[in-house]
């Protein structure tokens, strides 16, 4: 493999001008095809074969008019009031809501008795011209901008329902632009330049926007979640930093070994580059295993993020050496301050004093780190997952406020109803039987009352709607479903959005061994394929699950049991959502591979060179300390700064992603990792021969060929090989570095 990049990065060096038009057209051909053919973005959550997705199937071709999207007008008096004191105004402002594009048909709240026992509260329900998929976010926002701005003379008008909550804008935020911020003030850090620093930004945002492009395209053959953009951005701000990070620090430490820039930025791309393709590759095969759980919500997902990953993984091993090409020298521009720390031999570090001091004593600190973990992990086996209503969404939007006022008049039931649908035309009930069936539903504990029966037109499908005593989040909801499903007969079956919910979240229960044990073997074979060895894999795969479980641990303190949780602008606990939990996992699992690799690739580097084990982790560690800590650090800051989203299930990922990469980069990397390979020894890089023969082979590193020992900086030290002048001539070496032409080579 570290043939392969450093071939296409030295084919990119040797024709930037052509590489970087190259990728300009690209991104005009990806953004162009997006806008003219990209399609529209809709959450599929319909577990497949469900009772749930039978029922929307049955209701989208028998009886299209029930299947068609609806919200809820909710109108309330003020407390000295009633409604039919104000009767005139409410009639004026559900006239306005009838000629509202996708309005259908709006009910009048006194002629259907959908008005509270106090008479100040009232909703009145709009059918869409429309399913609510077809509409979209957009349509949706123009809807609820007009109805709730109707109020007038004390009346409020807000306007609900899971169709209005679910396709809600996302509130604009400036967390992204902080969490850049934070990530080039590291950068400033680490590199001690501006040029240098500005590079990895550039990138990402480069590979950010192409991937936006490429999954709007994607949207156009298959349904793509409205979240898919914000998830798959999140991940491919922070790898697409991260990678370029890596190559330019590799590259310039060569630089300062003494090493012209062609040589430099070859060998860069042979170790560093080639790094890059294989945790990108596994970040990317991960997150599209999200495929093997059957739900397409969470398929588009991961396919979203593996998209991202893919541009951030081709910037950096074309665009980037292209870049640093042009530059030359001028990567050095823009110093930060005016003096530099001297590189230092890696016995000088404390990376390297720390790595020998863990393998001296490798039973306490595996202990201690392993403790860690646990505690950490320990509130995971509590972890309960739901689903987001409108009553978790932020207490200023529209649906939140129609959600509170309907549970203030009605109950909070009213917020989770059950869709009950009959399919006459099978065995079971039949036509006579749906007088019994409304009173068998009604009578169900946990449900409050049961509307009147619709019919189709062909009188082949009836839709009862079942009220439950509890709202869309209670798990006593769920039980409430349970039992209505138990006594059903076999032609009739319920939705809702709780139903739907549990039936997603039963499927997951399925399907979630299946990927879990794909995510870990394609890791396990890709790993074991790099670094020839049945360890290595083995415990980066029960390190990056104790990492995972203490993600998990910290979501539930502060998320389920609310420890702190109005820090983060939470009125309070809050349902994890499920599919954050599923979704964090592959993300997790292929970022951690890739702080694996980094390390990892560096130690083996050194093994083969010296043949010494314990000697070799201490100047893995050494060489990637640094650079690996401050790639954590920007990848914490990008994450934590999408906990300032409004949306809590963004604000979940967020933490939970910065949390597990936090654990990575510390408790694991340095001290788990150096210890367990100090206990292993040299079994570290044991493979059966047999195996060995069988096993194609793939090199993430690339030997010294010199036994001088290279030097790396302190943590604290900048990474600066040369110093320039104004006009960028080398003046801290005696020889002068060469600047990396079109006519370089590998």
């Amino acid at each position: 493999m570290n043939r392969f990049t450093r071939a296409i990065a030295m084919a990119s060096a040797r024709r930037p001008w052509r590489t970087m038009a190259g990728w300009l057209a690209v991104l005009v051909a990806v953004g162009f095809l997006a806008v003219s053919g990209g399609g529209s973005f809709a959450d599929d959550f319909s577990a497949d074969g469900s009772q749930s997705d039978r029922a929307m199937e049955l209701l989208g071709k028998s009886f299209p008019e029930a299947a068609k999207g609806n919200a809820l007008v909710v109108l309330a008096a003020p407390d000295d009031s009633t409604l039919s004191a104000q009767q005139a105004d409410v009639t004026a402002v559900l006239d306005d809501v009838a000629v509202l594009e996708h309005v259908e048909s709006v009910t009048d709240p006194f002629s259907a008795g959908t008005v509270s026992g106090d008479g100040r509260i009232g909703y009145a329900v709009i059918t869409l011209d429309v399913p609510e998929r077809d509409m979209g976010k957009p349509a949706f926002a123009v809807l609820s901008d007009s109805v709730s701005g109707m109020g007038a003379d004390g009346l409020r008008v807000e306007l609900g329902g899971d169709a209005v909550f679910l396709n809600a804008q996302d509130e604009s935020s400036s967390h992204t632009a902080i969490g850049l911020l934070v990530a080039l003030m590291v950068l400033l850090v680490v590199f001690g330049t501006l040029v240098a620093a500005l590079l990895p930004i550039a990138l990402s945002l480069i590979a950010v926007g192409a991937g936006i492009g490429g999954i709007t395209l994607l949207a156009s053959t298959m349904d793509v979640s409205v979240s898919a953009i914000p998830i798959a951005g999140l991940v491919g701000l922070g790898v697409g930093v991260d990678y370029a990070l890596f190559v330019i620090a590799r590259y310039r430490e060569n630089r300062g070994r003494g090493d012209d820039n062609a040589t430099a930025l070859a060998g860069a791309m042979s170790s560093s580059g080639a790094a890059v393709v294989f945790a990108g590759g596994t970040v990317m095969v991960a997150t599209a295993a999200l495929a093997f759980t059957g739900l397409g919500v969470l398929t588009s997902i991961g396919l979203a993020t593996a998209i991202m990953v893919f541009f951030a993984v081709a910037a950096a091993i074309t665009l980037l050496p292209a870049l640093l090409a042009l530059l030359g020298d001028r990567v050095d521009k823009g110093r930060i301050g005016r003096r530099h720390r001297p590189a230092k031999a890696a016995e000088e570090t404390a990376w390297w004093r720390f790595a020998h001091r863990v393998s001296g004593r490798p039973w306490p600190y595996l202990a201690g780190a392993v403790v860690t973990l646990v505690a950490l992990a320990m509130p995971a086996f509590f972890l309960q997952t739901g689903f987001p209503a409108a009553g978790d969404a932020p207490a200023h939007t529209t649906h939140r406020q129609a959600y509170d006022l309907l549970t203030e008049g009605f109950g909070v039931g009213i917020n989770a109803p059950l869709t009950v649908v009959a399919d006459l035309s099978r065995p079971g009930v039949d036509t006579g039987g749906i007088t019994v069936l409304s009173a068998d539903l009604a009578a169900v504990p946990g449900i409050s009352s049961v509307g009147a029966p619709l019919t189709s037109e062909d009188g082949d499908t009836v839709v009862l709607v079942a009220t439950p005593t509890t709202g869309p989040a209670d798990r006593d909801t769920s039980a409430t479903i349970e039992r209505v499903r138990a006594i059903i007969p076999d032609n009739v079956y319920v939705s809702g959005i709780t139903a739907v919910t549990d039936d997603l979240n039963a499927q997951l229960s399925d399907t979630l061994p299946l990927f879990i044990g794909a995510v870990i073997a394609v890791s396990f074979l890709l790993l074991m394929l790099v670094f020839r060895s049945v360890a290595v894999p083995l415990k980066a795969a029960l390190m990056n699950l104790l990492s995972i479980g203490g993600a998990y641990g910290v979501l539930v303190v502060v998320f389920q049991w609310g420890w702190g949780a109005e820090l983060l602008g939470l009125e309070g606990p809050t349902p994890i959502t499920s599919i954050i939990v599923v979704i964090m996992f592959p993300i997790l699992f292929g970022l951690s591979m890739d702080y694996e690799v980094f390390l990892l690739s560096r130690i083996r580097e050194e093994y083969v060179r010296t043949g010494d084990n314990a000697e070799s982790v201490a100047r893995g560690l050494a060489g990637t300390g640094r650079v690996v800590t401050s790639a954590a650090l920007i990848m914490i800051a990008v994450f934590l700064s999408f906990v300032g989203s409004p949306v809590p299930s963004l604000k979940m990922l967020g933490l939970g992603l910065a949390t597990a990469i936090l654990i990575d980069a510390t408790v694991i990397r340095m001290v788990l990792v150096p210890a367990a390979m100090a206990l292993l020894g040299d079994a570290n890089w044991w493979l059966p021969s047999w195996l060995d023969r069988v096993l194609p082979r793939l090199t993430v590193d690339e030997p010294h060929t010199v036994d001088e020992p290279h030097t790396v900086d302190e943590p604290h030290a900048v990474d600066e090989p040369h110093t320039v002048d104004e006009k960028g001539t080398p003046t801290s070496s005696d020889q002068p570095v060469e600047r990396l032409t079109t006519g370089a080579t590998a």
